[in-house]
């Protein structure tokens, strides 16, 4: 069955707190971010992703005090994403308790990033984050918080931070982004077709079905969601239990109370 696929909440900052929108707009606050990474840490989830949404905009660093009181309350794998620039950012955030960083618009703009943090911390270290809009001219990669069209494709841009080191792809498709009507199946299908290491799939989930089509249609390798986990409508123990019955392999953890 091969390895199991991981179920990850996502986080998105702004301002100190959580925040969830619809392509990327119209955001709504969500909850304090220490207290939803605690819970989601007890209730079974494989990974926490914490992205400091509008750092890369405004031209600052991500709160790394924030990042320092998350790591404290949980015990699974915690990436975090916001303003990197420069390997500096990066030794800054592990040493805060991050796992792995996730780089997007900065290594848009100067792709030798990647190679820099996976020559120094190992692939491992480093999730290339791709905000990508099915344009009338096919899938094109936006920066600064989806702001700003790339003239990079999605699948040549995925291409080439997998040649420079990184060790996962953290795919958004901003057209399905808080839609909740399923996530784009057939881009993360020839993503994860091309390339030899783990796609994330992110934006579009809106309920258990959309996670399990991501897995067999999209064959991703871990499916990120946020407004489903933070209003309560879906919860990571009762999806778990329904993927396992579908028999896509997920990790059964015990919910610590």
């Amino acid at each position: 069955m091969g390895l199991a696929k991981r179920i990850i909440p996502c986080l998105d900052v702004k301002d100190g707190q959580t925040v969830k929108g619809i392509k990327f707009v119209s955001l709504q606050k969500a909850g304090d971010p220490v207290a939803l990474g605690k819970a989601y840490s007890k209730a079974g989830a494989d990974e926490l992703v914490f992205l400091d949404i509008t750092a890369s905009v405004e031209g600052r660093k991500t709160f790394t005090d924030m990042v320092t009181r998350v790591a404290k309350e949980i015990n699974i794998p915690f990436t975090v994403g916001g303003g990197i620039k420069e390997l500096s950012d990066v030794d800054r955030l592990l040493c805060a308790g991050a796992d792995k960083v996730s780089v997007n618009s900065a290594a848009l703009q100067s792709p030798r990033l990647i190679n820099q943090i996976a020559n120094r911390y190992g692939s491992q270290v480093c999730v290339c984050a791709i905000d990508a809009h099915q344009d009338a001219d096919g899938w094109h990669c936006y920066q600064k918080g989806g702001r700003e069209r790339t003239e990079r494709g999605l699948f040549d841009w995925a291409r080439e931070a997998q040649e420079r080191g990184a060790g996962e792809i953290l795919f958004t498709s901003m057209d399905h982004d808080g839609v909740k009507s399923g996530y784009a199946n057939d881009a993360l299908y020839k993503l994860s077709q091309m390339l030899s290491i783990p796609v994330i799939a992110s934006g579009g989930a809106g309920k258990k079905e959309h996670f399990k089509d991501a897995f067999t249609l999209g064959h991703a390798d871990a499916a990120l969601a946020a407004s489903v986990f933070h209003f309560g409508e879906l919860t990571i123990s009762c999806l778990k239990d329904y993927l396992a019955h579908e028999g896509i392999k997920v990790r059964r953890t015990e919910i610590i109370s």
